[in-house]
This record gives C-alpha cells, sequence and structure tokens, in this order.
C-alpha cells in the first residue's frame, strides 16, 4: 500500500497528540543520532510533550552541547583539544553533581513519603478493624494474595482494553481519503 502523505496540522484529539507526540519524538531522535555519527557533529534536541514533560537527546550529550552554545565556545578543533576536553569534563562532572544531588533529594522526599503512607495504612486498618499485613495468618494471607492476584487481573484487562480502545481511535481518525 506504501505510505501517504498527511496534511500537517495539529492533532486535535488529545490521547492522539500524545501517540503522535511519542511517535514522532522517536524518530527525530533516531534520526539527530544518525546526522551525529555520519557527519561527526555534536547535536542536542530538547521537547516538551503536550503533557509539558521535558525529553533531550544530544550527542555527545545535551549538558555539554547547551553549556557550548551558551558560552559560544569554540570546537575542539578550532581551539586547543585538551581545554575543550578539560571543560567538558568538568562540565560534565558538575552536570552529574547536580544531578545526583538532586536524585538524593528526590529519594529523600520519597522515603519521608513512604513513611507516611505507610503510617496512613496501618492507621487505616487499624481504624477498620483489620490488623497490619505483618501480623496476618497464613489463612489470612492466602486471601490477601487471592484479592491482590484478582485485583492484578483486572487492572491488566483494563489496560489491554484502554490502548484496545485508543488503537481503534487512532485508526479511526487516519481513514484514508478517497
Amino acid at each position: 500500500m506504501g505510505r501517504r502523505k498527511i496534511e500537517i496540522e495539529m492533532v486535535t484529539d488529545s490521547s492522539t497528540r500524545q501517540v503522535t507526540f511519542s511517535k514522532r519524538r522517536t524518530g527525530l531522535f533516531k534520526k539527530a543520532s544518525e546526522l551525529a555519527v555520519l557527519c561527526a557533529v555534536q547535536i542536542a534536541i530538547v521537547v516538551f510533550s503536550p503533557g509539558g514533560k521535558p525529553f533531550s537527546f544530544g550527542h555527545p550529550n545535551v549538558e555539554s552541547i547547551i553549556h557550548r552554545f551558551q558560552n559560544r565556545e569554540k570546537t575542539p578543533d578550532e581551539g586547543t583539544s585538551k581545554d575543550a576536553e578539560s571543560r567538558d569534563k568538568s562540565t560534565t562532572n558538575d552536570s552529574l553533581n547536580q544531578r545526583l544531588l538532586d536524585l538524593l533529594r528526590r529519594l529523600n522526599a520519597e522515603e519521608k513519603r513512604g513513611e507516611m503512607l505507610e503510617k496512613m495504612v496501618k492507621a487505616k486498618g487499624a481504624a477498620k478493624g483489620q490488623p497490619p499485613v505483618d501480623q496476618l495468618g497464613l489463612p489470612e494471607l492466602g486471601e490477601l494474595k487471592s484479592s491482590l492476584e484478582d485485583l492484578h487481573q483486572k487492572l491488566k484487562d483494563r489496560m489491554n482494553d484502554m490502548e484496545a480502545t485508543s488503537s481503534l481511535l487512532l485508526l479511526a481518525d487516519h481513514r484514508p481519503i478517497m
């Protein structure tokens, strides 16, 4: 059948727009990677999804390209390559240190959140007259396991239904014009 040319205009349906964004983002990043390899260029791309989530691609990495762009630095061929390497390493180290600090802050926040949730679950169970999970006997744990497996299966089925519906909607929006 082959590909058909589509008119380039904003996709109105939000779920279809998200699917289109994901597929085209992957294609864009693949082309950028190919360009970097084939032409030995440094490249950086930053895009924000329709939901506002940032995505980036960089060769060798986004941080060094952005740093070079902001500071209008010469390429390694134009300057001394040892200076450029040193700046790239310094930028990379600073970036990695900043990222590590950010991840450690997030980990700490998640640990506190986990503790709060654990307290809330225990309090909710006590309010319902249910003992904490670590105090359940073997028969009660078996019932809980069975309930959780049923819930897991229902969630899987619901996800499959939603994916099928999304695919059908996507196909319905892209019917060929005759």
